[in-house]
């Protein structure tokens, strides 16, 4: 299921798809990158450094929240089109996240016109390129309507 509000050509809609990111001061902070973005599919990764860890030296839980939420997000967008937003999620967190690199993976599982539920998983990657899963999500994601999109901006 394709979005007609997204291009058809795949390295476009990734394009397009790293604006939005970049759009985004709180990303922007987090240094995330979108690595995938193609109809009911992404992959948001960022670099794991001490500002992101918490006292016993793995990813802070709420690094790995909000991984998770954007990757849900930007899959669920893409079959809905871009004015979307989180309606619920939930996180498992499996082991702690410790490594260099951490990394969202999202699918549609099934989406409708206004509503998508969206999976993902998420690992961390160590210096020697080995992934180990550190976490699971599952969400909702509802497009917004225009009341919601002019509802204003936050300070």
């Amino acid at each position: 299921m394709t979005n007609s509000a997204f291009p058809d050509d795949p390295e476009a809609m990734l394009a397009l798809g790293r604006e939005v990111l970049g759009a985004q001061p709180f990303s922007v902070l987090m240094e995330a990158r979108l690595e995938v973005f193609a109809p009911g599919r992404a992959r948001l990764s960022l670099p794991l450094g001490p500002r992101l860890l918490q006292q016993f030296g793995h990813a802070h839980g709420g690094v790995v929240s909000y991984l998770a939420d954007n990757a849900l997000t930007f899959a669920g967008g893409s079959v809905l089109g871009p004015a979307v937003t989180t309606a619920e999620y939930k996180i498992n967190y499996i082991r702690p996240a410790r490594g260099e690199q951490l990394v969202a993976e999202a699918w549609v599982v099934n989406a409708g016109r206004r509503l998508a539920v969206v999976g993902c998983s998420l690992h961390v990657v160590d210096g020697s390129g080995i992934p180990t899963e550190c976490a699971l999500a599952q969400g909702t994601i509802a497009t917004l309507n225009d009341d919601d999109r002019s509802a204003g901006t936050q300070d």
